[in-house]
């Protein structure tokens, strides 16, 4: 019986710890930006919203809905639209996961002159905050096949020249 209450409280423990931790996670866009961010849910929801419909591996379309990244990005200074030229292609950015995922998006996949591809960081899925699971943010790729780069807990985005 002792044994059985060990095993409750730790369960309960260890969900109240992961809301914890999901709903109080920030993203930190940090690299070659003229200024750096650190968005919370709050800042994230008061950005322009757009939501993207992907199939999940559940099989089902969902509705995604966020801030497309570039627009994140333009906040932070970083260069895009016309100037997105010559050396400033060799850009890309790095998004980080909680449990250290990385996936890499050239900059000029996520720039409206190149390409109609939405990519969002996205808040919530079918009109709720995303399962805990998912943490605060993710990013959604629209049309991608695979969903690889449709990476969870994010809690950073890079920007970096390529070497």
């Amino acid at each position: 019986m002792k044994a059985f209450r060990h095993l409750i409280f730790f369960t309960l423990f260890g969900i109240l710890f992961n809301t914890v931790i999901s709903y109080a996670q920030s993203v930190k866009v940090t690299g070659e930006v003229a200024i750096p961010l650190e968005l919370k849910l709050t800042d994230v929801a008061q950005m322009p919203q757009t939501t993207v419909i992907r199939k999940d591996k559940d099989g089902k379309d969902h509705s995604y809905s966020g801030v497309i990244l570039a627009t994140i990005l333009q906040k932070a200074g970083v260069t895009l639209g016309k100037d997105l030229r010559g050396e400033n292609l060799t850009k890309f950015i790095s998004v980080e996961a909680s449990d250290g995922y990385q996936v890499i998006f050239a900059l000029a996949e996520l720039d409206k002159d190149f390409t109609d591809r939405n990519i969002i960081l996205a808040s919530t899925i079918d009109g709720q905050p995303l399962p805990q699971g998912d943490g605060t943010f993710r990013i959604i790729v629209q049309d991608e096949k695979k969903p690889a780069r449709c990476i969870k807990q994010v809690t950073g985005i890079k920007v970096a020249f390529a070497k």
